[in-house]
């Protein structure tokens, strides 16, 4: 390998949700040389592409890093398998396709909490349509401008991000719409407009029945361009550095462990972290840049004493609560007999629909967990099915599965390396349930699962309460319940969070400069400073079209 193989102007070190569209836009100016690493391998395993195929990429080491949370208090003391995409595409290959980008609200919070109105939502959302391409337009908006009055104020449609309404319904979703429609939750057809309050079908990241990754969306029409180099099953050791003539810090390459190799590739401008929640402030803390106690614990150089790189972890943590039901149409019975499971195959074959082109979620709703909330802080995924834990087989009864999450949650964990070896995985500590407005919110969004479930709508399914069970009533036993049946949706972030100069726990500045190093940013779901009122995978794209806009204008 010659020396003008490994230097570039750019490495990106993660080809997940944000880095593809990263190496997107950071490529198309032929004068910039891009370097895009990868830990795992190219997307070309068949169940990435199948909506359903989730069930096999998730605890699966080909796209999976197979990472699990410490034992947890808030839990009694259980762990739980935490998914991160190890593929390109990263998340985006695994995760349940829902096209959500949170509330307005969340982004005026940033904006106030960074000082940056770059981040508010007025313009947050110039960059969500940046990359749309939303079904509307094919509903009659014009192609070229997009101009379609109420889709053009919301939704673009020239981008490479595909969203589509799904392609099923069934009939046991429609009556527990019907029923939170009778506790005063209103129906809506779009959950992102700023105001996601309502209960509907989730849009989904989908072309034709196909999962619509970012590998698809942003790498295949970057991929021939000479000057984009993309290196898979490619990890990052740690971060390299030069001290400047002033005494200053800055990052000028990447230490990459490669076809049984060690290579050292540097970067003329910039190195952008896109490695996730999890693994970005561990390739941080590896490189010298963390708690200065942690790091000597293990051994390792303190570049800068950042304590708060690997703090912050917030997470998403669903309840999910299972009803049995009668005389319902649902996947249990439908996947549970071999003509059932043929039936769902030749659909699929044949029409690209069905449940093999499921979501892990069909139905969402948001709203407030007690009328004295000024915003919905609940989000549910309902699913037509059950099982007693992710991975394990589907009732032989009739049942749905009603999951409720608090979107806001209060508590906060940590990540944090647990050896000096690249290859270890770091300690993941979210501390769920540990404050008690959380223990509350647990406890109240059960009550309103129970009132949904209660409604006429649902009358007709005799729904039983199969978990928790009803003869839990009390605030301590639902939070000790909850404690028990609740796990994660996969949504870590804010572990390498932005904010003000003057706020010592922000690591990074309002556009997303590690502080007290140069040439050295962080562009994903980490450096969020609170976490979005719904899925995270759209709101991490937004972030990396705002930074590949900022970044080109620093350098022009």
């Amino acid at each position: 390998m010659t020396s003008s193989d490994t230097q570039f102007h750019y490495i990106v070190v993660g080809a997940g949700s944000a880095g593809c569209l990263l190496a997107n836009r950071l490529s198309a100016d032929p004068k910039n040389r891009v370097l895009l690493l990868e830990a795992g391998k190219a997307d070309s395993y068949h169940w990435i592409h199948i909506p359903v195929g989730y069930l096999y990429c998730i605890g699966n080491p080909r796209a999976d890093w197979l990472y699990k949370t410490q034992p947890d208090k808030g839990l009694n003391g259980r762990s739980l398998l935490y998914p991160r995409g190890k593929t390109l595409g990263g998340c985006s290959s695994i995760n349940g396709m829902i096209y959500m980008r949170g509330q307005a609200r969340d982004y005026e919070n940033w904006a106030t909490l960074t000082g940056e109105r770059g981040w508010n939502w007025e313009n947050a959302l110039v960059d969500f349509k940046a990359h749309e391409d939303h079904y509307k337009r094919d509903d009659g908006a014009d192609p070229q401008t997009g101009d379609n009055g109420w889709f053009s104020d919301f939704h673009g449609s020239a981008g490479e991000w595909r969203i589509e309404k799904q392609r099923l319904r069934w009939d046991v979703l429609d009556s527990f719409a019907d029923a939170a429609t009778q506790t005063g939750i209103q129906k809506t057809d779009d959950f992102n407009t700023g105001d996601n309050a309502g209960v509907g079908y989730f849009d989904v990241n989908q072309r034709s029945g196909w999962r619509w990754n970012t590998s698809k969306a942003f790498l295949r029409p970057a991929k021939n361009r000479p000057n984009l180099t993309i290196w898979t099953e490619a990890q990052a050791e740690k971060l390299v550095f030069e001290t400047g003539v002033d005494g200053n810090q800055r990052c000028v390459g990447v230490q990459i462990s490669r076809a049984g190799e060690s290579v050292c590739a540097t970067a003329r401008t910039e190195v952008i972290l896109s490695a996730g929640a999890i693994n970005t402030p561990q390739i941080l803390q590896l490189s010298g840049i963390g708690p200065a106690d942690l790091l000597k614990t293990h051994g390792i150089e303190v570049k800068l004493d950042q304590p708060y790189v690997g703090q912050n972890l917030q997470d998403h943590l669903q309840i999910r609560a299972v009803f049995k039901l009668n005389g319902a149409k649902t996947l249990n019975s439908l996947a549970n007999s071999m003509f059932g499971k043929a039936k769902i195959g030749l659909e699929y074959l044949f029409k690209r629909s069905g449940p093999m082109s499921m979501a892990p979620s069909q139905l969402g709703a948001f709203t407030r967990s007690d009328p004295s909330r000024s915003h919905a802080n609940l989000q549910y995924h309902v699913q037509p099915l059950s099982l007693e834990a992710f991975g394990e087989d589907l009732h032989e009864f009739p049942a749905m599965t009603v999951s409720v999450c608090n979107l806001n949650p209060t508590s906060r964990g940590h990540v944090r390396i647990a050896s000096n070896n690249f290859r270890d995985a770091p300690e993941i500590s979210p501390n769920y349930l540990d404050t008690e407005e959380d223990r509350k919110v647990a406890a109240d969004s059960l009550r309103q699962v129970r009132k949904i479930m209660a409604q006429p709508a649902m009358q007709r399914y005799a729904p039983e309460e199969f978990k928790p069970g009803t003869q839990y009533q009390s605030d301590d036993d639902l939070t000790r319940l909850a404690g028990d049946i609740a796990t994660t949706i996969f949504h870590p972030v804010g572990t390498v969070k932005m904010g003000r100069k003057e706020d010592p726990t922000a690591v990074l500045d309002p556009k997303l400069r590690v502080r007290g190093v140069g040439g050295l940013r962080v562009v994903d779901a980490s450096i969020m400073p609170e976490i979005t009122s719904g899925n995270t995978n759209s709101p991490t794209l937004m972030i990396a079209e705002k930074a590949a806009r900022w970044i080109l204008e620093d350098h022009a």
